[in-house]
């Protein structure tokens, strides 16, 4: 399978081994063309990333470390499709490789750096299609959620949602940094729990307990978002998602499915309002240094 990745005027060739990934790759050809959002790594540096729509598991594992540059790869526990362009220098994590780049990687390594240090700043649209002349691939299987509630979940992915463009206009008191680095994390962390908790359903896991870690999890981030960082239509996703996975007639490796992509689209659209590299140099600077000793309490605090 031939890709295209495209953003504003600039173009790159991805080939993807197909007999590699088949599962991911069927996956992924089911939502082409995609319309995307890049972001840029707080850890593991050097490579440009967004969110896949869908949920996989590992193919052919691979530790990311070992993904060379150009590499294309799909993140399993984070549903992230990433480029590489150097090698990384941090994380472990098992990945699926998907293809390769074709070229050199010198213009996605610019790309990279753009990124970096304009993210939270400006949005990286970009969009994946197939080159190769292949028609649509047959869509992923819906139902499973109610209309009403599919339709919520399906505009995470459209726009970022007004509640969230809202806090980040906010100047109370350590307004916008608290809430929105609190609900970023939040959302992040519920999103890998679901997705743990999928495997372990898929794995032959017990369904009820299951689901009742899952019901908690999902009440706790719902809870979290809406009364602390002011993010109520959110929280009422998570509730309503909770009270499907509640009730043991609903099949609950789909509807973890669907969690996880809801609370991982959320995570994607609160990080895309941060200016990762600002925020960087400005806690560089803030810290202590090797050479100015660390605050001390002064006399009467």
């Amino acid at each position: 399978m031939q890709l295209e990745f495209a953003l504003g005027g600039e173009r790159w060739q991805i080939r993807c081994a197909t007999e590699r990934a088949p599962r991911t790759l069927a996956r992924l050809a089911a939502h082409l063309p995609m319309d995307l959002q890049l972001h840029t790594p707080k850890i593991a540096g050097s490579h440009i990333y967004w969110h896949a729509p869908f949920v996989e598991g590992v193919e052919g594992a691979v530790n990311v470390l070992d993904a060379a540059p150009g590499a294309f790869i799909y993140w399993p526990v984070r549903q992230f499709l990433e480029i590489v362009f150097a090698p990384l220098q941090a994380e472990t994590a098992s990945i699926t490789v998907l293809g390769q780049l074709e070229g050199g990687v010198e213009r996605l390594a610019a790309l990279g750096a753009r990124l970096r240090e304009q993210h939270g700043r400006r949005l990286f649209a970009g969009i994946l299609t197939r080159a190769d002349g292949a028609g649509p691939a047959a869509p992923d299987a819906d139902g499973v959620l109610p209309a009403a509630l599919a339709a919520r979940a399906r505009g995470l992915w459209r726009a970022c949602s007004d509640e969230i463009l809202a806090l980040t206009r906010s100047r109370a008191i350590m307004h916008p940094a608290g809430p929105l680095f609190m609900a970023e994390s939040e959302a992040r962390v519920l999103h890998e729990t679901l997705f743990e908790l999928r495997e372990a359903a898929l794995a032959g896991g017990g369904d009820g307990p299951i689901r009742f870690a899952a019901v908690r999890a999902l009440d706790r981030a719902g809870r979290r978002l809406a009364d602390f960082c002011h993010l109520t239509e959110t929280g009422r996703l998570f509730a309503d998602l909770a009270a499907l996975l509640d009730d043991p007639a609903r099949p609950l490796p789909a509807v973890l499915e669907a969690a996880i992509l809801a609370s991982g689209r959320t995570a994607a659209w609160l990080d895309l309002q941060i200016p990762w590299f600002d925020v960087n140099e400005a806690l560089r600077a803030a810290l202590p240094s090797p050479a100015r000793p660390r605050l001390e309490p002064q006399p009467g605090e």
